[in-house]
């Protein structure tokens, strides 16, 4: 990771780390009274046959998820099936040869994905996340493989201080910025929405479509003609979720977002889009879920199984390159395997 001569830098990254772990343990503390609530065991789907799954990829993914629930904010480490994210049959080809991207939520699921095949293709990435440490060490090791530098960079994308610190950092580590993938998010499940608590919704709001905008902002600066963003929405903006009020309401946010913002940089040949994936296997969702529920991840889907990240990842690629998608902008990109989801 670069380091800073400037008086008072160790200072900030030390108050932002402690800020960070405050959000955590927020997090943690929002998730024990729906835990609590959640405690019953519900009914859960009938039973399919693994071979129900479709399989339409390279290699075979997995189809039953193990029974596990996560304290907040969830580290992929923990996971007792590790998330796939290597894309071992996709061959880079240089589409983002020189550039510099920055990924937040990068530490883990969809984010470390596409910092993984970002670099696969060229790009230089700054992994912004939380203060899941290990799981970004991972991340970083993985860029690194690949061939390409990585600078890791914990703290709160609620704050607009840091996002502007967080930006400012990565350029300098990594002598620009070409992409900005917005993708870090909080997601926690009320069954009724008199469980959703003012600090709950706030903790959603600010983090999925408030960090967005903050963290583009951010950036814009730094963009030039042939930069791009890619925003992270979901299925639940499209389609919505019972148990999802604020998360879904964020991503159809964001969904709005993307298609204004890419209106709004047309001129200065900037591309902003989305990707509204369907159920991922991340620590995103056995962070939220009862275990049982978590058991039973993705089987209600079109093809009957959750997507693994390296399934996702490449719809970032398309999305970031000049080479693939110089005349795509203001899109959503549903992944989500099958027209519902």
């Amino acid at each position: 990771m670069a380091s800073s001569s400037k008086p008072g830098a160790g200072k900030k990254s030390s108050a932002e780390a402690k800020k960070a772990a405050r959000t955590a343990e927020r997090q943690q503390n929002l998730q024990e009274p729906i835990d609590a609530k959640s405690s019953k065991p519900k009914p859960t789907s009938k039973s399919r046959k693994k071979t129900d799954a479709v399989q339409a990829g390279t290699r075979e993914q997995p189809v039953d998820m193990p029974a596990q629930h996560l304290p907040k904010p969830g580290n992929e480490h923990e996971l007792r099936l590790a998330p796939r994210y290597q894309a071992p049959d996709y061959k880079g080809s240089g589409k983002l040869t020189g550039m510099k991207a920055i990924v937040t939520g990068g530490d883990s699921g969809i984010g470390r994905a596409v910092s993984v095949l970002f670099a696969r293709e060229g790009a230089d990435v700054a992994v912004v996340y939380l203060n899941e440490h290990k799981d970004a060490k991972a991340t970083k090791a993985a860029v690194e493989a690949e061939g390409r530098s990585c600078v890791l960079i914990s703290g709160d994308v609620k704050d607009p201080a840091f996002c502007e610190r967080a930006v400012a950092r990565s350029v300098k580590a990594l002598g620009g910025v070409d992409v900005l993938v917005n993708n870090a998010a909080f997601q926690l499940h009320a069954e009724k929405l008199e469980d959703l608590s003012e600090e709950h919704l706030q903790e959603t709001l600010q983090t999925n479509i408030g960090g967005y905008f903050r963290m583009a902002k951010a950036a814009l600066p730094h963009l030039k003609e042939g930069s791009s963003i890619i925003n992270t929405g979901s299925e639940t903006g499209i389609f919505g979720h019972k148990s999802l009020l604020d998360y879904s309401a964020t991503k159809g946010a964001i969904h709005a977002f993307t298609q204004s913002l890419a209106s709004n940089l047309l001129e200065r040949g900037i591309r902003v889009n989305a990707v509204a994936p369907g159920p991922v296997w991340t620590p995103l969702n056995p962070a939220d879920k009862p275990a049982e529920e978590v058991g039973e991840f993705g089987r209600d889907s079109d093809m009957k199984r959750a997507a693994q990240p390296e399934e996702i990842s490449p719809a970032y690629v398309f999305l970031a390159s000049p080479v693939t998608a110089s005349y795509i902008s203001g899109i959503v990109l549903p992944v989500m395997g099958g027209p519902r989801g």
